[in-house]
């Protein structure tokens, strides 16, 4: 997460095949054809070319969240070995001081990413590796795009994982959140979302997956259900993959210099397919068997999704009641990133070419598409709230 946040206190998917993974079509495209994006993150350092060129960012930029004044440094992200493979290690650290605190953070350097299965196996640390324990240390992996101002009904993010080792946020510890948000404003705070939660340690390595798909956000730790959200609270627009180490205050901290680590053995995003956790890990380790420390078809292949179930929930925010007359490209507006559309609405629009709708276009022309149910900020052409009826 990318700001300082405090929490406010079923659908399964159905029909799995027996190798655990649906393409979201309505055709036979193969589960293949959907696009997929690995990493092995066998990199040298931060500063390692092909990490930039495979699309990751270590950031070094100052603000939230976390202690006010701490540095964000790209020397906070290394690969060292672990268990005979390189992994990606996080590393933060605190002498109670703004000044003296360090946090990390390593994001997907472009915002393409919404429907299918993200999974990622990461080890979690109740412990410091060195200095005093207790510090309000918040271990992540979670997905985001821009907040565009106050109360922005288009923003996106979902906290596959915020795991608090020592407490925080009124909490104890440990505890563990996944959060699926709709909103939220910083001065006054004001956060809308919703959020699972498991009060035990996760000290060790564990296997975490999301299905996003069909309206639903299916949290798993290991193979085990722990959260499904849904409605309002689904993607609107495509988002950045992420992972931060950082410290939620200083409040608990005691003594000189303490260190936290958190280390990512790899990552699997699968889209537009709901993987089933053990598929999600048997493709991860078919990759490495085969040698393949890193591949990337995400924007090189079709979409082969048409999923058909809408949001269970209303939206806050009211529909319009008259929508204009619109059958073909000719009297089909133009899309807007602000206006709400409702089932069945027509519009024309040129698909980005990364999923950024202010970015470039992708040079495909423009398409006709029908809003499938309720939907605002979902970019025809990136995301499934859109039907594709054939370019203008």
């Amino acid at each position: 997460m990318l700001i300082d946040k405090r929490r406010l206190a079923a659908l399964s998917i159905a029909g799995l095949v027996a190798s655990g993974v649906v393409a979201l079509t309505s055709g036979t495209a193969s589960a293949a054809d959907c696009g997929y994006l690995f990493d092995d993150f066998h990199y040298a350092s931060s500063s390692d070319s092909s990490l930039t060129s495979h699309g990751w960012t270590p950031r070094t930029y100052a603000g939230g969240p976390g202690v006010p004044g701490a540095t964000w440094s790209a020397n906070s992200i290394t690969f060292p070995s672990s268990n005979g493979d390189q992994v990606m290690q996080l590393t933060a650290s605190t002498d109670g001081t703004g000044a003296g605190t360090n946090q990390a953070e390593l994001y997907s350097t472009q915002k393409r990413f919404l429907d299918g299965t993200y999974a990622s196996r990461i080890r979690f640390t109740d412990a410091p590796v060195s200095g005093n324990d207790g510090d309000h240390i918040n271990e992540t992996f979670f997905t985001i795009s821009p907040l565009n101002g106050d109360l922005d009904p288009t923003y996106s993010e979902l906290d596959i994982s915020e795991y608090l080792p020592n407490g925080g946020w009124g909490e104890t510890g440990p505890i563990n959140y996944q959060t699926s948000w709709y909103t939220y404003r910083n001065d006054p705070w004001y956060a809308d979302n919703v959020h699972s939660e498991q009060r035990q340690s996760f000290n060790g390595w564990h296997d975490l997956v999301v299905q996003v798909a069909n309206g639903h956000m299916i949290y798993f730790i290991d193979g085990v259900q722990v959260g499904d959200h849904s409605g309002k609270f689904y993607p609107r627009q495509t988002m950045t993959i992420n992972w931060n180490l950082w410290f939620i205050d200083t409040a608990a901290h005691t003594g000189g210099l303490s260190t936290y680590i958190q280390q990512v053995d790899w990552l699997l995003f699968a889209k537009n397919q709901v993987l089933a956790p053990s598929a999600a890990t048997a493709k991860a380790a078919a990759y490495r068997s085969a040698g393949s420390a890193f591949t990337d078809t995400v924007d090189a292949t079709g979409g082969c999704s048409t999923p058909t179930t809408p949001p269970t929930t209303t939206p806050t925010t009211t529909p319009p009641t008259t929508t204009p007359p619109a059958t073909d490209c000719s009297s089909a507006p133009e899309w807007q990133f602000s206006a709400v559309y409702t089932g069945g609405n027509l519009v024309k629009h040129e698909k980005s070419r990364y999923g950024d709708p202010s970015g470039p276009p992708s040079g495909q022309g423009k398409h006709l598409w029908k809003a499938r149910y309720w939907t605002q900020g979902s970019e025809p052409g990136w995301t499934e709230q859109w039907q594709d009826l054939g370019r203008c």
